[in-house]
């Protein structure tokens, strides 16, 4: 079953439960209802949301994620369930004995995945496509060579250029401060890596101990690894809203970003929502943790440069 997201954002609501339903309330009457256990993430962007205890302790029940955003109507914090995986403590000495050799293979994957993934973004058979695919396959373990930085100079040089009008070309500074669409992605971002946070967590992982990323200050370096061949879907949608003529953060633009976690995507011989492909991509990295597979499941876009059409 696809679980659902839910935004708070227009107007204030009071969130309660009542058997088993998390409940929306305004002024006392309520608004809407949905069963928690249908829920996996729950965005909340109004600051007079308020909340009862069981509301909360329900969602965790039902291993729901909140997002709580900030004044910016990005997200500052997320709360999720402390695992109650059954292999809880096998699966942390697994992923704290992970051996450096797998790590870097591992991280080898996930960058040579997301610059195919950035080419996929570009003009099929243009310059910049094609240099992207080659630096794809010059990624060595760990990407030594750091063609992730070769990649994303590059990628970001071009990706304004309208597929429709190419000679239009926008030039464009990846800026978390910047003007837009530098506000789409970094929402796009935020959502996404509560999304792995949460996939990580239920699959009784920790994700403060990264692959690649270490920072004693992170709570989140390994969702911040695996975020990473990822991040090409949503600078798509990014993309589309700005071409669309929006620069502005608004319920319509937070909609088409929040979206993304049902978007349909290919995951192995397999295609879903991506909310269920980053499922199968944590759970494939349990099993190479337990060295019963050495390659990651990394969702990829059903049209692309470079796949076929799900269900074609």
């Amino acid at each position: 079953m696809l679980k659902r997201t839910i935004e708070i954002s227009r107007q204030a609501a009071h969130l309660t439960t009542r058997h088993k339903q998390l409940q929306l309330k305004r002024e006392g009457e309520i608004v809407g209802s949905v069963p928690c256990e249908d829920l996996a993430l729950v965005l909340v962007d109004h600051p007079g949301t308020t909340y009862t205890h069981n509301a909360l302790i329900a969602l965790l029940d039902a291993n729901a994620a909140l997002v709580i955003c900030g004044k910016d109507h990005l997200p500052k914090g997320v709360l999720f369930p402390l695992s109650e995986h059954l292999e809880i403590v096998w699966r942390i000495d697994e992923q704290t004995s992970a051996s450096k050799p797998m790590q870097k293979r591992l991280w080898k994957q996930l960058i040579q995945a997301k610059i195919r993934a950035q080419a996929a973004n570009l003009t099929a058979g243009s310059v910049p496509h094609k240099k992207l695919l080659n630096y794809a396959k010059e990624v060595k373990a760990d990407d030594t060579t750091n063609r992730e930085a070769v990649a994303a100079r590059l990628y970001w040089s071009s990706w304004l250029v309208n597929c429709e009008t190419p000679d239009s070309v926008d030039h464009f500074r990846r800026d978390r401060d910047g003007d837009a669409p530098n506000n789409f992605l970094n929402y796009g971002y935020a959502i996404l890596r509560a999304a792995i946070a949460r996939s990580l967590v239920s699959a009784g992982l920790l994700p403060a101990i990264g692959i690649h990323h270490r920072n004693r200050s992170n709570a989140f370096c390994l969702a911040d690894d695996l975020i990473e061949p990822l991040r090409p879907l949503v600078d798509a949608r990014a993309r589309e809203l700005y071409f669309a003529g929006h620069t502005d953060l608004d319920q319509e633009s937070k909609q088409v970003l929040l979206d993304l976690l049902t978007e349909t995507v290919t995951t192995g011989d397999q295609s879903g929502p991506l909310m269920v492909a980053i499922n199968r991509m944590t759970n494939s990295l349990v099993q190479c943790y337990q060295g019963k597979r050495k390659d990651l499941e990394i969702p990829v876009p059903c049209i692309s440069a470079d796949t076929e059409a799900c269900g074609s």
